[in-house]
């Protein structure tokens, strides 16, 4: 279940390298320089203390079914637990007025206690006085997707758990390379056009494919394993019981990069519309010697932020997409996984807090060789969240979280097909 990262860095350090020699060493004023390694302002400190109220069947953080980052005892019934929920370190240097670092490291604690790498890139955005910016970055970095997170951290903004789209992308969809992006302002409106090149996210599919879909804030680490439930006869044989989303499948870094594009819209009227599609470009019959498979995984995400009135916001996400995986036999693949989720959510801000409703959708369709109909998955989900700001670096927040989902797969661990949870939240976030 080990992963080494030394093809990783030595791939990595020479593209880093050459965009810091292009920006940093390139002549330039003295004016230009900014140069900030270590202050408050570069480094960030955060985290959260937690108690956690859970009924229902065993988390997928203990390799069973269940979708949220807690279960409930081994017989269903309510479990309260204190632990801490994460604590990061964001560092942020200024290397020039135009260049700055974001590195972050991270430990989540609960069932499975992780420590790790979350994001390390580069930013480059030159100073501009048009109506045309432009920017990029280059490193271990999200793609643009969620409305959810913000900060360094990537924590999420009005919830304690994110949207089923936005935990599988905070698991599975981290990538690897180099992404530029145009923002012009037109009359009163402004658009954004981002793209991107990447690798080391050739198993993007497996978790949403071989688990489902689940809603917990835990993030994917960099070289960390994910563990799968329990698979059918076949695919036990030729899947291990883990997955790690930060890895290389195929035969050298870049060698078959995948792709991501965004455009954006925001409207005067305090509307955000915007629309992604990534493709991981991932070969379906590579293969490591821990049995990793390459997922051709692609979809298409589109967004919405409307301000409907002074202190309410809609935010809305809708995500469609499929994965394959394994040897084509006549045409078909051994797991070809169709998904899709989507949720709103409706935030009340006041002067101290807010108050926030998110309504929940998602499902899944299996038509492979050795993936059937068992896999199949339908679920719903409701979460009410009030946050309040306690002091000037802490932030309580309180959540209620019900979820009920439909797989046939739960077979295998004894469990009834149909499952639901309840999940009470209380957690007390520091920032600093």
């Amino acid at each position: 279940m080990t992963y080494a990262c030394t093809p990783f860095l030595r791939n990595m350090v020479p593209a880093l390298l050459a965009l810091w020699q292009l920006v940093v060493c390139a002549p330039a004023r003295a004016d230009e320089r900014a140069l900030d390694l270590a202050s408050a302002e570069t480094i960030t400190l955060s985290g959260d203390l937690r108690i956690a109220a859970v009924d229902g069947e065993q988390s997928w953080v203990e390799d069973e079914f269940g979708k949220l980052r807690h279960g409930g005892s081994v017989d269903g019934s309510i479990r309260v637990r204190p632990e801490l929920g994460h604590a990061a370190v964001a560092w942020q240097p200024r290397l020039t007025w135009s260049l700055s670092a974001t590195v972050v490291a991270a430990v989540q604690g609960g069932e499975r206690i992780e420590a790790g790498l979350s994001e390390a890139y580069l930013t480059f955005k030159p100073l501009a006085d048009g109506k045309v910016k432009v920017s990029a970055r280059a490193g271990l970095m999200y793609p643009p997707i969620s409305l959810e997170h913000g900060g360094a951290d990537w924590s999420t903004t009005e919830t304690i758990t994110p949207s089923a789209i936005n935990t599988w992308v905070s698991e599975e969809v981290k990538v690897t390379g180099v992404e530029a992006s145009v923002r012009a302002q037109v009359g009163e409106h402004v658009l954004t056009a981002s793209g991107a090149i990447f690798d080391m996210n050739e198993t993007a599919g497996a978790l949403v494919a071989l688990r489902g879909w689940a809603m917990h804030d835990r993030l994917g680490l960099a070289f960390h394993a994910q563990p799968v439930p329990r698979l059918n006869t076949f695919m036990s044989f030729v899947q291990p019981r883990f997955t790690h989303p930060v890895i290389a499948i195929d035969h050298g870094f870049m060698s078959r990069p995948g792709y991501y594009a965004k455009l954006a819209w925001d409207l005067p009227s305090a509307i955000h519309i915007e629309a992604l599609h990534y493709d991981n470009k991932g070969t379906p019959d590579d293969v490591n010697a821990d049995l990793e498979w390459g997922w051709r995984t692609r979809f298409d995400n589109i967004g919405l932020v409307a301000d409907l009135a002074p202190g309410w916001r809609l935010k809305a996400q809708a995500l469609a997409g499929r994965t394959e995986m394994g040897d084509d036999i006549a045409e078909v693949y051994w797991v070809e996984t169709r998904f899709r989720a989507a949720y709103a959510l409706l935030t009340r801000t006041f002067n101290s807090g807010s108050i926030s409703l998110r309504g929940d959708l998602f499902g899944t369709r299996n038509s492979g060789s050795a993936l059937l109909a068992d896999d199949d998955e339908d679920g719903w989900a409701l979460t009410f969240a009030a946050r309040r700001r306690l002091a000037t670096n802490f932030t309580a927040v309180g959540e209620f979280l019900h979820i009920e989902s439909t797989r046939q797969a739960r077979l295998r661990s004894g469990l009834s097909p149909r499952q639901e949870q309840n999940q009470l939240q209380l957690a007390l976030r520091v920032n600093w």
